[in-house]
């Protein structure tokens, strides 16, 4: 049996697996052509699909090609023979989040009390190199460099646990969750759904285990954002619709539930329903109402200097270009957004800008803000701005007529497929 038959045999098309995998469906057409075969990250993942062992994964699809000559070295690996940082990540997660489960269901014990002050002092600490590693991650250009100081700063989450198996770990699990949302960023802009969703799932599960439901509900917010990537527009709004009722039960003084509305108003421009859109807006719009610090800088960023380029984003969705463009003007225009600061913001509003042009058949402006956006996701390797960059590709239409509209897409086309 080829990988063809095995795939069909166990019910996957080639999309649903490539999905699974996060490659594209033409990786795995070459996989069944054996014109490549698949690179060694990607195996465990491959081979668990396929209800296969390594070795019978081998015989069925070649060896792995050897490393490039510009690699490193070998990377570490463990006993399932992976040696993917996601891979390991991902099981950093998930025992963690069992330990954690476990303490917390415990009861306690004589001795739990006086270790209640030590356990405290040990929780800041982890969320102190937490909100350090979400400023990292802000500031990187790359966000897969982050990677190690994640890896590292789980492991030693893990061993705390490890050594605490006799007290109440609610703290900890404030500091999981917190952890798992950053580690589910990081998936995010790499383009790796399934990862994402996982660990957002482990970060509201961990979450809510604490009792923290800010942090809870901005769990459940960028779960939400998988499924509206992937245009599941109405599971969205079923996800935010959680995200807000645990946002009631937050801190007030916090922007989480401003920030759950501005997530609700892409759901719903998603099913086409402007009216609920613009009503959500306008709750987001509340954010400027608080006094001191809406957002802690970390897992909850969602400030006023959004909102423009969140109007804008949604008024093309809904096809009021002539507002998004205002909108998206006034955002591009804000420090925030000037270059060498939120690469990711810029690069989103940027295509969103390109996008107008493109609706408008005017081949200079998708020119001028696509150019931009495109040097911007090459420069950062950001998947963030790369999947903003395919919906444009998209858009473009007739306009490819233009030899230098058409040489942009295939740019674009090259991206998305590095």
């Amino acid at each position: 049996m080829g990988l063809a038959e095995r795939r069909r045999a166990l019910g996957y098309s080639q999309e649903e697996l490539a999905h699974a995998l996060g490659v594209d469906r033409r990786t795995v057409g070459r996989w069944e052509g054996r014109t490549t075969t698949p690179q060694p990250p990607l195996r465990p993942r491959l081979a668990e699909l396929l209800h296969l062992d390594l070795d019978e994964l081998d015989a069925l699809v070649g060896q792995p090609r050897a490393a490039r000559p510009d690699s490193a070295g070998p990377p570490p690996r463990d006993h399932h023979g992976s040696g993917d940082l996601d891979d390991m990540i991902r099981r950093q997660f998930l025992r963690a989040i069992t330990v954690t489960s476990a303490l917390v269901a415990l009861p306690p014990d004589e001795g739990a009390a006086l270790a209640e002050g030590a356990l405290r002092g040990m929780s800041d600490d982890f969320l102190r190199m937490n909100g350090h590693l979400w400023q990292v991650y802000q500031l990187a250009r790359a966000k897969r460099s982050v990677y190690p100081v994640v890896r590292d700063q789980l492991t030693a989450l893990n061993e705390t646990l490890d050594g605490r198996p006799e007290v109440e770990a609610q703290a900890l699990c404030g500091a999981a969750g917190d952890l798992f949302q950053l580690a589910g960023e990081l998936a995010f802009d790499g383009n790796r759904y399934t990862d994402a969703a996982a660990s957002y799932t482990l970060a509201a599960s961990a979450s809510r285990e604490a009792k923290s439901y800010d942090l809870w509900a901005c769990a459940l917010v960028r779960h939400a954002y998988v499924d509206l990537y992937e245009r599941r527009y109405a599971d969205a709004v079923g996800t935010l619709s959680a995200a807000e009722q645990v946002a009631r039960r937050g801190d007030g003084s916090l922007s989480t539930r401003y920030w759950v509305a501005a997530v609700q108003a892409e759901a719903y421009a998603g099913v086409g329903e402007l009216v609920a859109c613009e009503r959500a807006l306008d709750e987001a719009e509340k954010v400027t109402g608080l006094s001191g610090a809406a957002h802690n800088g970390g897992w909850l960023r969602f400030d006023g200097s959004r909102l423009a380029e969140e109007r804008g984003a949604r008024y093309l969705q809904l096809g009021r270009l002539d507002l998004a463009e205002k909108a998206l003007s006034t955002a591009l225009g804000q420090d925030v957004l000037a270059f060498g600061q939120s690469f990711r913001r810029r690069g989103a509003v940027l295509t969103d800008l390109a996008a107008i042009g493109a609706r408008r058949q005017d081949p200079d402006q998708v020119l001028a803000y696509g150019g931009e956006a495109l040097r911007l996701a090459r420069t950062t390797s950001s998947g963030y701005v790369a999947r903003k960059l395919q919906g444009l590709r998209t858009d473009l239409g007739p306009l490819t007529r233009d030899a230098r509209v058409a040489e942009l897409g295939a740019e674009i086309d090259a991206l998305c497929t590095t």
